[in-house]
């Protein structure tokens, strides 16, 4: 499936109550290292998880979203089931630890 680039709060709100599936949602920034050793894993998120919806969000770019969950350090990555939050990773995990929350949701 594909990745998807939120680019502000409106399309955002949109993926995460429209979307019939769990949404992965990583918050990044592009001048974050640890952000940047993130992506390939997020990326093979997106490919290999058809049963989930994987978004980035900048949060330079898209930072009433970020301050609306509290995001303090990144990257972050949040699981939503039915429009609400059901698990959060804070920092560089293991892939697995990524794959397992999929399969837990």
């Amino acid at each position: 499936m594909e990745l998807i680039h939120i680019s502000d709060k409106a399309a955002f709100d949109h993926l995460i109550s429209g979307s019939k599936k769990p949404v992965v949602v990583d918050f990044w920034a592009v001048w974050c290292g640890p952000c940047q050793m993130l992506a390939p894993v997020i990326e093979k998120l997106a490919e290999n998880h058809e049963e989930v919806q994987v978004a980035k969000v900048d949060v330079d770019q898209v930072p009433d979203v970020a301050a609306q969950f509290g995001i303090s350090a990144i990257p972050t990555v949040i699981y939503f089931k039915e429009g609400k939050e059901a698990a959060r990773f804070v920092g560089v995990q293991p892939e697995s630890t990524y794959v397992n929350a999929i399969a837990s949701l």
